[in-house]
């Protein structure tokens, strides 16, 4: 079950801080890392100094352009942020992440991490189901990116290694992230040539939207598929 996990360090910007997080995963039983426009050449010597053991994670980490990219194999996307956002997605504790990763024991899921001094932008948060906030001192809330980590990575393990409970054959596999990235693509090409983007200067606003919306759904590939269906009848003459 820990190979449905896998961790998305978005825009890291210390070699140090990615070694440590390889670390973490590999006391854990994680591997899957992916990095999204690292801030530093990588792999570096920091890097593989500061993960001691766990250099083969390094090595087999896959690096990308864009978020949209490195979300693609996951099925459910878990962001963590210090701070409470004004968008539009269920922000949830670490009492609730137990209870969604328990109650979604098919799905492959992504943990993102946003950059060690911004945090996650708006845009990367819109592609998620859920934002994580882990409880600190309200006097100094922003944890080091490996700290989250590590912290997220021992409450699945805790989680995870508990007596396991019945399977319900019933449970249906949501759709990945990349049959869902297809359809809002697709969605986005029929309203710009409906020229519903109007004015253009709301047009990465209303886009933003757009995600939000449709990236926070949990649809199965039955239920996507309608919605492309309804999308491009709409389209017609």
């Amino acid at each position: 079950m820990k190979n449905k996990f896998g961790f998305i360090l978005v825009k890291p910007q210390l070699g140090e801080n990615i070694g440590a997080c390889a670390r973490s995963m590999k006391n854990f039983g994680f591997k899957k890392l992916h990095i999204v426009s690292p801030k530093i050449n990588f792999p570096n010597h920091k890097a593989k100094a500061t993960s001691v053991g766990a250099l083969d994670i390094i090595n087999k980490t896959k690096v990308f352009d864009g978020v949209e990219d490195a979300i693609k194999s996951y099925d459910l996307i878990i962001s963590l942020s210090a701070r409470r956002r004004d968008i539009n997605k269920k922000h949830i504790l670490l009492q609730d992440f137990k209870q969604i990763i328990q109650k979604k024991k098919n799905c492959n899921v992504g943990l993102m991490f946003g950059p060690e001094a911004s945090g996650l932008s708006n845009k990367d948060l819109s592609y998620s189901n859920f934002i994580l906030q882990i409880p600190t001192s309200p006097k100094f809330k922003s944890l080091n990116l490996s700290h989250s980590l590590t912290i997220v990575c021992y409450e699945i393990f805790k989680t995870i290694s508990k007596k396991k409970i019945k399977k319900f054959s019933t449970n249906l596999k949501i759709s990945s992230k990349s049959k869902i990235y297809s359809v809002v693509s697709h969605l986005i090409n029929l309203l710009e040539k409906k020229d519903f983007f109007i004015p253009f200067e709301k047009k990465q606003s209303m886009m933003l939207n757009i995600n939000n919306l449709i990236y926070r759904l949990e649809p199965n590939d039955k239920e996507l598929r309608i919605l492309a269906s309804i999308i491009s009848s709409l389209s017609k003459k």
